[in-house]
């Protein structure tokens, strides 16, 4: 399989985890953050540290951004596309802007930069076994010669055409994964309040047609009292936010949208901006004075299976 010079920005929660799997594949792994603590691990393991982007840009011939907001990608990308020509492929693999993805991918264009987005979801579980869902937009031939290194990263790979596309589809499954996360905390506390076993309780919606992804992961941290998914409140806002942007541009009646951006914006005001999304359950259990707890539920999750070949989702 072919090696990849490979420079990877932001080395957060999930973005470290992906670019351990590229240097695990055995790729040559070039890196930068503003934190230079976030990338020890992976220096010790093999990777090369760049000091500016310029130099990693010289190093690198495919660039993966993995950022934290719009406004941040856009900072990184001001800077480091004056550096970047032809022989570049930038893989943008953060939860961003449409229009915005599609404004920088047009910049790159004039400089015969080739461009994929290519955010993912399933979790930093799935990103650390190298399992996780990686959704794809832009030229169909630039995502065929980036199969491969896709491959390193995720498992289920799923091509979605034109660029601004994979990041509407990212927006609209984490907003649909904050709804669930919001109705279990009261599914969980009815239960609770009745009298039932929570562990029974999530069992039981387990095997029901009320289960989903939040429900046999996230559940398991609520009931644990960890709350460690790995996800801030700051990134469901930004999250919940693009989605109503797009609601907005497309005069669309909103209703549950609204309130969820409510709902997060309040559990951000109560429990700051970097608790985890998870916590935004504590809002019902602070309401009810009950805590939502049962035993033998994992502090962190795990998957602990192996990496599987990465494959296209075709239909």
């Amino acid at each position: 399989m072919k090696k990849y010079n490979v420079g990877f920005i932001g080395l957060g929660n999930v973005g470290s985890k992906i670019a351990n799997n590229i240097l695990k594949n055995k790729n040559n792994l070039f890196i930068h953050d503003l934190d230079k603590k976030k990338g020890l691990k992976l220096i010790k393991d093999g990777a090369e540290w760049s000091n500016n982007l310029e130099e990693l840009s010289q190093k690198s011939d495919i660039i993966i951004t993995c950022l934290p907001s719009p406004k941040s990608v856009n900072s990184v990308m001001s800077n480091l596309i004056t550096f970047l020509n032809h022989r570049h492929l930038w893989i943008e693999m953060s939860t961003t802007d449409e229009e915005e993805m599609i404004r920088l991918s047009n910049l790159c264009q004039k400089k015969n930069i080739e461009t994929l987005e290519a955010p993912v979801t399933g979790g930093q579980h799935r990103a650390e076994s190298g399992n996780i869902s990686i959704l794809v937009s832009g030229k169909k031939k630039t995502f065929n010669k980036a199969f491969n290194l896709l491959s390193n990263i995720g498992h289920n790979i799923l091509y979605c055409g034109k660029i601004g596309n994979a990041s509407t589809l990212k927006v609209v499954t984490n907003y649909l994964a904050s709804i669930n996360l919001l109705s279990l905390g009261e599914a969980l506390m009815v239960c609770k309040k009745y009298g039932l076993d929570l562990k029974t309780s999530y069992h039981g919606i387990a095997i029901s047609s009320g289960n989903s992804f939040v429900h046999e992961t996230e559940s398991q941290l609520i009931l644990s009292g960890s709350y460690n998914v790995g996800f801030s409140m700051d990134l469901v806002c930004k999250d919940v936010g693009l989605f109503n942007k797009l609601t907005n541009k497309y005069n669309i009646k909103a209703d549950i949208s609204k309130l969820l951006n409510r709902k997060f914006k309040l559990g951000k005001k109560k429990y700051g901006g970097q608790a985890q999304s998870t916590s935004i359950t504590r809002l019902i259990e602070d309401s009810c004075n009950t805590k939502l707890r049962a035993k033998s539920f994992p502090k962190i999750l795990t998957d602990n299976e192996e990496k599987k070949q990465g494959v296209e989702i075709k239909f």
